[in-house]
């Protein structure tokens, strides 16, 4: 007879994902420039990560900047990477502080000179062995195209002898891609729209996918309990009997 298995063995939340959506619709709702939106965004971001903290959650990956968003207006892009610029010299004292382990993923060469350098000082002031949480930032980053270069550079590999068909596996293709973090646990979207919009396609495999209808702007750190909370009541099976 199988060994049957405890739904607390499941529900461990560990990764957590978040598409930040509505800001420029919560700019317009109140009268304000669509910049104005994503500097209040930005602000929400400092309440979550406190937040998770709290929950003890592992990492927190946040999709800043979709691959989709370069076809947005150009003075609304510039605007954005003004913003970058400005939250991490604003946010990064008090993630020192919290010690709280910063990256950035995606194609961030598209973001310029000046915004590199900065990403890359962020990151090496923020390299703790055990971080109390791994903030993960995409910027530039799309699942499709994170998934048709793992396949190239698989292609690669198996060209050059590096390794063999069998020995891709899901590990190997984690190592591969794009994202720092494996197995997402929980990902939610904010702003009342379902779907997962192009983020991190095969990382969200078997996660929860939860929707809300605040902008991100309006997220709060109350609401964020209440949509943890609702996960740990989940039964996750994994396709399996339990």
């Amino acid at each position: 007879m199988a060994k049957s298995i405890k739904p607390s063995q499941f529900n461990q939340l560990k990764n957590v994902a978040i598409i930040m959506d509505g800001n420029g619709r919560w700019a317009k709702s109140n009268a304000l420039q669509v910049s104005k939106g994503h500097e209040k965004g930005v602000a929400v971001v400092k309440d979550i990560v406190e937040e998770s903290i709290n929950q003890g959650i592992d990492s927190l990956t946040l999709y800043a900047f979709s691959s989709e968003n370069w076809g947005r207006p150009p003075q609304e892009i510039n605007s954005i990477k003004k913003l970058i610029l400005k939250a991490i010299d604003e946010q990064l004292p008090d993630l020192i502080e919290q010690e709280v382990s910063l990256s950035f993923f995606g194609e961030l060469d598209k973001f310029g000179k000046k915004i590199i350098e900065k990403i890359d000082f962020a990151e090496k002031s923020t390299k703790y062995e055990n971080s109390n949480l791994r903030l993960n930032i995409a910027l530039g980053y799309g699942g499709q195209q994170d998934i048709v270069n793992i396949v190239k550079k698989s292609s690669k590999d198996i060209q050059n002898n590096i390794i063999s068909i069998d020995e891709i596996n899901h590990e190997y293709i984690l190592k591969k891609s794009l994202v720092p973090e494996s197995d997402i646990d929980l990902l939610i979207r904010t702003g009342g729209d379902k779907r997962v919009s192009n983020f991190l396609l095969y990382q969200i495999a078997y996660s929860e996918i939860m929707f809300t209808n605040e902008y991100w702007p309006d997220f709060s750190k109350q609401r964020y309990q209440e949509l943890v909370n609702q996960f740990k009541k989940v039964s996750r099976r994994f396709g399996k009997r339990i």
